[in-house]
């Protein structure tokens, strides 16, 4: 830019300054006459013409006395006129003046002497209407005591974001007086707040004029340390002639409301959380599953980390007896955190048996049988949490700074604790957060006594079980034996199916596979009572149809429950199997070089239901012939037809040669998930060469 045009951009920024006209002005309409030293009007201004209704060419020349005063007013008039062209001072006054139409108006005026360089006297008259000019001071008066006394801070920002005026209720929501805001920026008054959000609202009214309204701040002023919240407006505030003052803010605390709020969000989010820990808590009958449920659902939304405590006792099914003053010996079940942070190597790992001394929170914890809270962790708490100085150092660094171990009760009984820590969470744990996570132990403490509970049934009915049942089936003349029992993935399921393998004379073989519908120790018990009677009547050397019989007939003198089973009996000699069912799955016949196939047996029906006749039948099996006995566990699922499941149990059995061990891995493994919830007994033989004297191969 060369000077010229600098200059000519200046004068052109100056023409633009000095045009711009003040509003008030306009308001008040200031009328200006100016009068000789003899009272002649010589200059009269636009203003005077609308005030006093007489045109320039009217007045000028006049004698403003005898133009606009009455004849009884003339004398003081021409008085006060007088001394001020006597330089006695200046004149102000309310005044009656005659107008144009003939009426009176009162007009205000201020009057003083004027001298040229001729020293040549004059007298400069301002007048305004009364009436507009007290309009305007009661409305500023108005303002001023609206300003003033208003109870929401309200401030005036110029164009350039600096403050020019604040109310007292701004000082005291700011924490400075008026006299320290003035000049200065947002920036510089309030630096504790998101400025950058604050100017950028700011600088977009000013631009657009469209106002912001209720814009939520939340932060701290110079007036106290704690944490506010406010309600902030901004309007461009413009002249009466349009020209752009600079930007209004009203300020409201809304810190109730604002804590109101928060804590219905805390209300809804606690609400959603243990609505949430009732479907995802208890899953399983499984101590350690439900354990990990209770650490996760507690990250992150309740704790950073989270450590489920378990006392040793409780998991050795014996009382858990706690010391009033010794230590106590945990098992930790769980360990969740919301990263891979330094607190979660802090924390005991799973399944790790520690003893924690008297004076550590989480002792006092399970021995109070209340909850431990820490809101703000100092270092003499550090080593009452960590279980050693290594894993103290470790919460240290990491910025732990809140703590909060809560008793697992149920049926009024200490299982454990749920151990929790804050580190990134900023808010300390408070009352709040102990009844939270108190909701969440309280169903996790059930459903972990439920899985200790069904755990104990599951170890008692499977030692029950595996009591009753043969381990090893000893070789048998003329056959090759495998064997296998599975219980089921819940504790309450495990009970009724065996097989069983029982010498007869002449070398003959007796093979069971039952199911006893039902579960739990009284399906074993059972179990042990019919596979007691079967033995029993094999050894009176009947045809297998005729010891089912016995067996239904006893069953139904006892009032047992309804069973299902195959009996047979294998006689080496002329390889012949005689065989009856009673209402149990039919075997699988594998020969070598063929499809396995179905034994095509009279089904028969349960032991137990009474009064239904059993058939025996006879086939030959030759050696290398394989016969495969199984419960209905094995095949059965919830999601897919018998049908379906049988041919799937052919096609595996149709397959390359494998020996019998082999065949029931692989079947257990092909056709049983690990969750299926019904317990399988798998009994596997395979006829060889016999020679008489000779036991198995």
């Amino acid at each position: 830019m060369s000077a010229a045009e600098a200059s000519a951009a200046g004068d052109g920024r100056q023409r633009e300054v000095a045009t711009a006209p003040g509003g008030l002005l306009d308001v008040l309409s200031v009328a200006a006459v100016v009068l000789d030293g003899d009272g002649r009007i010589v200059l009269w201004s636009p203003q005077a013409e609308e005030l006093f209704g007489y045109p320039a060419g009217e007045a000028l020349g006049q004698y403003a006395g005898q133009l606009l005063v009455n004849e009884e007013h003339l004398e003081l008039v021409l008085h006060l006129f007088a001394q001020v062209m006597a330089g006695e001072g200046s004149w102000a006054g309310v005044f009656p003046v005659r107008l144009k139409d003939g009426s009176t108006k009162l007009v205000e005026f201020r009057n003083m002497r004027l001298e040229d360089r001729h020293r040549d006297l004059y007298a400069l008259g301002l007048a305004t209407g009364q009436a507009a000019l007290r309009q305007v001071e009661r409305d500023l008066a108005l303002s001023t005591r609206l300003v003033s006394q208003s109870p929401i801070g309200l401030a005036v920002l110029d164009t350039d974001l600096r403050y020019v005026s604040v109310n007292p209720a701004l000082e005291r929501i700011n924490g400075l007086p008026a006299a320290a805001h003035l000049g200065r920026s947002v920036r510089e008054a309030l630096p504790y707040l998101d400025i950058e959000a604050i100017e950028t609202a700011m600088r977009q009214v000013l631009a657009t004029g469209t106002p912001v309204v209720d814009q939520q701040t939340v932060g701290r002023t110079a007036a106290g340390p704690d944490e506010h919240a406010w309600s902030v407006s901004y309007y461009r505030l413009e002249a009466s002639n349009g020209n752009v003052l600079g930007v209004a803010v009203s300020v409201v605390d809304v810190t109730e409301r604002h804590l109101a709020t928060l804590e219905a969000v805390r209300a809804r989010r606690n609400m959603a959380l243990v609505a949430e820990a009732s479907l995802r808590i208890g899953t399983t009958l499984d101590v350690d599953q439900t354990a990990r449920e209770l650490a996760e659902i507690s990250v992150p939304t309740l704790a950073d980390v989270a450590t489920v405590h378990v006392l040793d006792g409780v998991l050795t099914h014996t009382t858990p007896v706690i010391s009033p003053t010794g230590p106590a010996l945990f098992r930790t079940l769980a360990v969740s955190a919301a990263s891979a942070t330094e607190p979660a190597a802090a924390a005991d790992p799973p399944g790790e048996l520690t003893s924690h001394d008297a004076d550590q929170l989480v002792t006092q914890c399970v021995r109070a049988g209340r909850a431990v809270l820490v809101p703000q962790v100092g270092g003499s708490d550090l080593p009452r949490i960590a279980g050693c100085r290594e894993a103290g150092d470790l919460l240290a660094r990491s910025g732990f700074h809140s703590y909060l171990a809560v008793p697992l009760i149920a049926r009024g009984r200490v299982l454990g604790a749920l151990d929790l820590k804050r580190t990134r969470i900023q808010q300390p744990f408070n009352h709040d957060d102990e009844i939270l996570a108190g909701e969440l132990v309280a169903r996790a403490a059930l459903c972990i006594d439920n899985a200790r509970l069904y755990e104990s049934q599951r170890h008692t009915a499977l030692t029950l079980q595996r009591s009753l049942l043969p381990e090893h089936p000893e070789p048998r003349p003329g056959l090759e034996i495998a064997s296998r029992y599975r219980p089921a993935s819940i504790a309450s399921e495990i009970g009724g199916d065996w097989f069983d393998v029982i010498p007869l004379a002449d070398d003959k073989t007796a093979l069971v596979v039952g199911d006893v519908m039902g579960s739990g120790i009284n399906a074993a018990a059972t179990m042990g009572q019919l596979r007691t009677a079967t033995r029993a009547f094999a050894e009176l050397d009947l045809e297998p149809a005729h010891v089912l019989h016995h067996l239904d007939n006893l069953f139904d003198r006892m009032g047992q429950t309804i069973t299902t089973c195959i009996y047979a009996v294998y006689d080496p000699h002329d390889h012949q199997c005689r065989i009856a069912n009673a209402g149990h799955l039919p075997p699988a016949l594998v020969r070598p070089g063929q499809d396995a196939e179905l034994l095509d047996l009279p089904t028969g029906a349960p032991l137990g239901v009474g009064d239904v006749p059993f058939h025996t039948t006879t086939f030959a099996l030759e050696p290398g012939d394989e016969l495969v006995l199984y419960t209905d566990g094995l095949v059965e699922t919830r999601n897919q037809p018998i049908d379906q499941r049988l041919d799937a149990l052919l096609v595996f059995l149709t397959g390359p040669e494998r020996s019998l061990e082999e065949t029931c891995d692989v079947l257990l493994y092909t056709l049983r998930t690990p969750w299926e919830h019904d317990d399988v007994a798998l009994l596997a033989i395979r006829a060889e060469e016999f020679h008489a004297g000779r036991c198995g191969s």
